[in-house]
């Protein structure tokens, strides 16, 4: 894994979207897997912004994101369709319909059915060329919760209550939000050509080492980017503090620098 330490969440908001605009430029017909959450609510931020200012063209860019919850309609605010919407989709020149969010309407009966034709669907698009992460605060990406297999696919997920507390401020209430979600597998994940793995914030930093540094195990969904050949962790320094290779990160950088290369 290479891990990218940056100094603030700004900075680590421009990296990650330099390397999807890098990947934007160089193959125009990509495809993104995207994530929710407050963690790349800044990437999507300067994506918007290249693409006024600067011509980044996403019209032939495909996307499928990780997530969405069950019961929840296109049109709720919390939604992951609308927060989707709301900071990325509405500001750039993408197509919608190349916009892939898993339905959270449908029906009981159909969610198998559902998450077979969404893993035939990333399939059929020649798979996902980069797909951004972030990390819940028990070490899960995607909703894959502690004790998903490694080899999980795409499928409906009861939430831990910890995470239900951990969202439950987007909401009114706790008992407003959803006990479950239509999820990408860590499977399907890791699948994805190159994983763009990002985290920022103090509280995250115990859990962002054990990710990055621990065993890999099924208790801590996101040690799982240890297996993949191509994963980029650009973590916000904060969230780096218990790193224990901390300065060999730093060093690596410097390094490549130095020889005139880039690590990302």
């Amino acid at each position: 894994m290479r891990v990218v330490i940056r100094k603030d969440y700004e900075a680590m908001s421009k990296t990650a979207a330099e390397i999807v605009a890098r990947l934007v430029r160089s193959k125009p017909d990509c495809v993104l897997g995207l994530a929710t959450g407050s963690t790349p609510v800044g990437l999507y931020q300067e994506l918007a912004r290249m693409c006024k200012e600067e011509g980044l063209d996403f019209s032939r860019v495909t996307t499928f994101n990780l997530d969405e919850y069950f019961g929840l309609s296109p049109d709720h605010p919390q939604s992951y369709r609308y927060f989707m919407n709301d900071n990325l989709f509405n500001h750039i020149n993408i197509k919608k319909e190349n916009t892939h969010v898993p339905d959270g309407t449908v029906s009981l009966d159909k969610v198998e059915e559902f998450c077979a034709s969404y893993e035939k669907m990333i399939k059929e698009a020649g798979g996902i060329d980069l797909q951004v992460l972030g990390i819940g605060g028990d070490g899960h990406i995607a909703f894959n919760e502690p004790g998903s297999s490694l080899a999980s696919r795409t499928r409906l997920i009861a939430l831990e209550e910890q995470t239900r507390i951990d969202n439950a401020r987007f909401f009114d209430s706790l008992d407003e939000v959803p006990r479950a979600a239509l999820s990408m597998g860590v499977g399907t994940i890791l699948e994805a050509k190159c994983c763009l793995f990002l985290a920022n914030g103090r509280k995250k930093a115990g859990v962002v080492a054990e990710s990055i540094e621990g065993p890999i195990t099924s208790q801590i969904t996101a040690s799982a980017l240890q297996l993949h050949p191509n994963t980029i962790a650009i973590i916000e320094e904060e969230a780096a503090s218990e790193l224990k290779r901390k300065e060999y990160y730093l060093y690596a950088e410097k390094m490549w620098k130095e020889l005139g290369k880039s690590m990302i």
